[in-house]
């Protein structure tokens, strides 16, 4: 069965909250709006993972309905520049466990995020040979819960996980008709109980009990050390009762 990883981007991957607000003030002060108060990481923090239409009516909601849009697109399009060079803070050890998780699934990206976000955070990182395809609001306008089913199907994926932190992604794999695993670690909560993360890096050891008939192997030390090479630790056991008892899995 083939199964794939899909990731939200903020509170899962990275938090670009405070590049972000620091990108988005120089774009305003350049484009004259000296006296209007800065726009602070909070507030970023507070509008993540909405689509950008709903982020302009919070953000700019003292500007008319077409200003807020003129006005986030050019923010946006300096974001995106300004996360090229700079990035933004990582999960700890995040490109070692990406590295890890890509020798067995394929990996994805959707995010409710403009286009060239998702562009940027690759282009600052390398992360870019991990994943096989992205998706996001800002290319098609579809809601994410339909980014998520679109990566799905023309990627072939017979199951998949999404793997967010707000209520909103849960919201949206269940849309998709996916697994959800919490980002824990990330900015919000989810309302029912889900498989839940307290670091990125523990995802591998997750996923391991949720992988679809995976069978343990009780082999004797000949054939541990053998095939120690060619399977996960986690799927090998001791079939000598004595090892066992001093080497369980």
């Amino acid at each position: 069965m083939k199964t794939g990883l899909i990731f939200d981007m903020d509170g899962t991957l990275w938090d670009s909250s405070e590049n972000v607000a620091a990108s988005w003030n120089e774009k305003l002060r350049e484009l004259g709006y000296i006296e209007r108060p800065a726009v602070t990481q909070q507030d970023i923090m507070r509008v993540m993972g909405l689509t950008m239409d709903k982020i302009a009516d919070i953000i700019f909601a003292d500007f008319s309905k077409e200003q807020r849009m003129a006005l986030l697109d050019r923010c946006c399009e300096y974001e995106n520049e300004y996360l090229r060079r700079h990035g933004a803070v990582l999960y700890p050890l995040l490109g070692e466990t990406l590295h890890l998780l890509r020798q067995k699934y394929p990996l994805f990206i959707v995010s409710n995020c403009q286009q060239g976000y998702i562009e940027a955070f690759l282009d600052h990182y390398p992360f870019g040979d991990c994943f096989t395809d992205i998706e996001c609001y800002g290319n098609n306008l579809k809601s994410k819960g339909e980014n998520i089913a679109l990566i799905a199907a023309r990627n072939g994926l017979e199951q998949a996980y999404y793997i967010g932190d707000i209520q909103g992604d849960y919201d949206a794999a269940q849309q998709a008709g996916v697994g959800f695993i919490h980002a824990a670690y990330g900015f919000g909560t989810i309302n029912v109980k889900v498989p839940a993360l307290k670091a990125f890096s523990d995802l591998p050891a997750l996923l391991a009990p949720l992988a679809e008939k995976e069978v343990v192997l009780y082999v004797d030390d000949a054939a541990f050390d053998v095939l120690a090479g060619h399977y996960p630790a986690a799927l090998l056991c001791h079939a000598d009762a004595e090892t066992f008892a001093s080497d369980p899995c």
